[in-house]
């Protein structure tokens, strides 16, 4: 038998065709129910078009300055949470340091001896601290923990000690240790670089934050036990070190303060994104919305034509010659 394809293959080309443009027009019709929006922008908005890629570009940006200030505010956040956990630590010990110089109460200073080494180790942990992959207080070596070990800055510590014939000769060593770029703190210790390249850091060798760090690490050589031979005699290194402490406390509440200004000012650029984006998002919608209710239901009309279209090509395929002349 002849199929009716052998007698009109322009019907059946022409039944593909048209099959293939209503499969086109229920992706489009899809799409556009579910997102609201035009599939073909250039096709819907003609000569608007420039406005609406103009409208799109906005809120992509907009998302995009979102994203910026959200890992900013995740690392600042983490930054002054570390930083207060240091300071928490640390206040007091300088006021109790004082008062064990006054009465002489080597108990006093053993305890104050073991806070301070509590508060060091605390201060190593928290200015390791990470955002993701990114360490917060390297500078700009963010792949590499900032800090070292605190047993080795005891043990250079502690050099210092027997390698000091006086108590000015120690405090002077101890200053030139931390404060001197090329000093034990710096090479020894710390590992990440001198500067950063993001203005929201932090490095763990601020000025500040070495004060307190130098403090506390001489504090914990008070007492007795401590292996100050020059302590009993005088006290120097426990006055200076209770000083460098308060200094480094004070430093920190500036620090701190300084970031809450970073954290409000993001605050305030975070609500302007959203003033900015309910203006642009209405301007986009205006231009590319489509009806929802509209589009489903010429999706539900595109997809009845599309199942007569292919029952019909089932029942050409079907036909012979004789049943089409009939």
């Amino acid at each position: 038998m002849t199929s009716v394809s052998s007698i009109g293959p322009g019907l059946a080309s022409s039944l593909a065709l048209e099959i293939r443009d209503l499969r086109e027009q229920v992706t489009r019709a899809s799409k556009e129910a579910a997102t609201g929006r035009y599939a073909d922008l250039t096709l819907e908005l003609d000569g608007r078009i420039g406005k609406g890629m103009l409208a799109q570009k906005a809120v992509d940006d907009i998302n995009v300055q979102r994203e910026q200030l959200v890992i900013r505010e995740g690392r600042l956040d983490i930054v002054q949470r570390s930083l207060d956990t240091i300071q928490e630590l640390s206040v007091g010990l300088d006021a109790r340091t004082f008062n064990s110089i006054g009465t002489g109460d080597g108990i006093m200073q053993e305890g104050i001896a073991r806070d301070a080494q509590n508060a060091l180790e605390t201060a190593f942990l928290n200015l390791n601290a990470r955002f993701g992959d990114r360490f917060l207080f390297s500078g700009d070596a963010t792949a590499t923990p900032p800090l070292g070990s605190v047993e080795d800055l005891i043990a250079d510590i502690t050099a210092l000690v027997g390698a000091s014939a006086t108590a000015a000769d120690f405090n002077a060593a101890v200053d030139a240790y931390f404060d001197d770029p090329a000093g034990g703190w710096q090479t020894n210790i710390y590992n990440g670089t001198a500067t950063a390249s993001d203005s929201d850091s932090v490095l763990a060798i601020d000025p500040g934050i070495t004060q307190l760090i130098k403090g506390l690490t001489v504090l914990t050589f008070a007492g007795p036990s401590g292996g100050l031979p020059y302590n009993a005699g005088n006290n120097e290194v426990l006055s200076a070190a209770a000083n460098t402490v308060a200094g480094g406390l004070s430093s920190f509440t500036n620090m701190r303060a300084d970031l809450g200004v970073i954290q409000g000012r993001i605050a305030l650029e975070q609500n302007q994104l959203e003033i900015e984006e309910t203006v642009v998002t209405r301007t986009f919608n205006q231009l590319t919305a489509r009806d929802q209710y509209e589009a489903a239901a010429e999706l539900q009309e595109l997809e009845t034509n599309l199942e007569a279209s292919y029952l019909l090509t089932a029942r050409l395929n079907q036909l012979n010659l004789l049943n089409f002349i009939r």
